[in-house]
């Protein structure tokens, strides 16, 4: 008899250092599901909001743990909480590696763009890949040997553009060039005006502001005043190509999504993050358009860059 009243009462902790263990998993799927959901609640001081938007589609990544404490436990109703975290991210998320909705048939215009990284010990490799590619026009930021790169692009790309560390190599005319105020304090930002055989195109080749934990006030103002240029820019059909060092589920993308269409999320497949190149977790390079239909979006990984490359097709 009293043999059975130890076991009973055994077995009853044990059933409730097990439903605290549940429970325990349940909080924290509530916790991640309100973050994923709200995350553009908190407070950007010192950017910390925006540090939060951008790495948010990486916080799918704590559904698998917490989907697998809760089975070591055995408990359904942490199952059950886990699944929460999941739908809203799938809601959010999922969408981006469902087959691309964006209008089929060949490119008639193909872009890339890539960040070949100050003090590139070969930009003539890192640009090998872009011109492999099949790209019509290629964007480039932190180019400070020119000569290197013009020489292994000239031969195929005979029409150039350069202003301060971005340029823009074509195999079109490129008819007018002019340098853009981020009001980064220095030009690092061109818009030229491509003689595509489809009609003109206004390209503009842009990085803007660096961004850390912390410190983001400067690529702020400088996104501003990209979304105030592009505002301003009444050509029916546009593209910026460059290292906005902004992801997409930045709350400060805000304004450029108003005005254009981002290239990856509708013709791409995934993510495509791009920063840093051995592991990306991020995606600071964009191809973001507008009066095109996009065909294509993807990442190409070049050699010697801390960044892999966008690249994008369109037609008429």
């Amino acid at each position: 008899m009293t043999e059975g009243v130890i076991d009973e009462r055994t077995t009853d902790a044990s059933h409730g250092r097990g439903d605290r263990r549940g429970l325990l998993v349940c909080l924290l799927a509530g916790l991640l599901a309100a973050l994923l959901a709200g995350h553009r609640a908190i407070p950007n001081v010192h950017g910390f909001g925006s540090l939060v938007d951008s790495a948010t589609p990486l916080l799918g990544l704590g559904v698998p743990p917490l989907a697998l404490a809760a089975a070591l436990r055995r408990s359904r109703r942490a199952l059950a909480a886990v699944l929460l975290p999941a739908v809203v991210w799938a809601a959010l998320y999922g969408g981006a590696w469902l087959p691309p909705a964006a209008g089929a048939g060949p490119a008639a215009i193909r872009v890339a763009s890539q960040n070949l990284r100050s003090g590139n010990p070969d930009p003539a490799a890192t640009v090998a890949p872009l011109a492999g590619s099949g790209a019509d026009l290629i964007a480039l930021q932190e180019v400070d040997e020119e000569d290197r790169v013009d020489a292994a692009l000239r031969g195929r790309y005979p029409h150039q553009a350069t202003v301060s560390t971005v340029a823009l190599w074509s195999r079109w005319p490129i008819r007018d060039s002019a340098g853009v105020d981020t009001g980064l304090g220095w030009t690092r930002a061109l818009r030229a005006v491509v003689a595509a055989p489809g009609g003109d195109l206004v390209v503009y080749v842009v990085h803007l502001g660096s961004a850390r934990a912390g410190h983001t006030a400067t690529r702020d103002e400088t996104l501003t005043a990209l979304a105030a240029t592009v505002r301003d820019d009444h050509a029916p059909r546009l593209v910026v190509l460059g290292d906005l060092n902004t992801a997409a589920t930045d709350r400060v993308f805000v304004p450029l999504t108003r005005l254009l269409h981002d290239a990856q999320a509708d013709a791409g497949q995934g993510f495509g993050f791009t920063w840093p190149a051995q592991l990306p977790v991020t995606r600071p390079d964009h191809v973001l358009y507008r009066g095109l239909t996009p065909t294509a979006a993807g990442v190409l990984r070049t050699p010697d860059s801390d960044h892999r490359a966008v690249t994008a097709g369109f037609r008429w």
